[in-house]
């Protein structure tokens, strides 16, 4: 006779029961393939890894530990790489500022010691005013330049929202409608 999942009901029932046995026997195997399994997908953050463990509802708290300083001694959980790659693929992607590169990686639960280190990397490599610029020529080339206040005020919100700071985007702006106020 045939269960669910197209095995007979015999072997199923004797694969199962073997399964919850191994799984009793040894939950740190079991949280390892678990985590294996999500990293293969891609790179998470250890906090997001360690979510995702704890959502499973049959990990306990000092098993995932040690998975994942086991997985960090292995190097496949590494938040400094992982903080810089996931920064430098978003500003590639993107021209986007510090500020938003800030609150995504800090909602991929990264530290702020690390948020820092891979902002300062990746903004060695490419300086945020070739970032602005390239918002700018984009945003452009769609809606053509601010023709008036109410343009220019769009404009910078939409910078403002990709993460970019006050200063940078009122100087930018000038430079490109000098009669043009933005405080106003």
């Amino acid at each position: 006779m045939s269960g669910s999942g197209g095995r007979p009901l015999e072997e199923r029932s004797t694969h199962e029961a073997t399964e919850v046995e191994s799984s009793a026997r040894n939950p740190r195997e079991k949280v390892m393939g678990a985590a294996l399994r999500i990293l293969a997908a891609r790179s998470y953050s250890e906090g997001e890894l360690r979510d995702k463990l704890t959502a499973k509802g049959w990990a306990q708290t000092g098993v995932i530990d040690d998975c994942i300083e086991r997985l960090k001694d292995l190097n496949y959980l590494n938040d400094d790489k992982f903080a810089h790659n996931y920064a430098r693929y978003r500003v590639n992607l993107k021209p986007l500022g510090r500020a938003r590169l800030a609150r995504e990686l800090a909602a991929r639960k990264v530290s702020q010691s690390r948020i820092d280190k891979a902002l300062d990397q990746v903004f060695e490599e490419v300086a945020e005013e070739t970032l602005i610029d390239r918002a700018i020529e984009r945003r452009t080339r769609t809606h053509g330049r601010p023709a008036d206040r109410a343009a220019s005020k769009r404009m910078f919100d939409h910078l403002g929202r990709l993460g970019f700071e006050y200063e940078l985007i009122s100087r930018k702006l000038r430079a490109i409608e000098p009669e043009i106020d933005e405080s106003e």
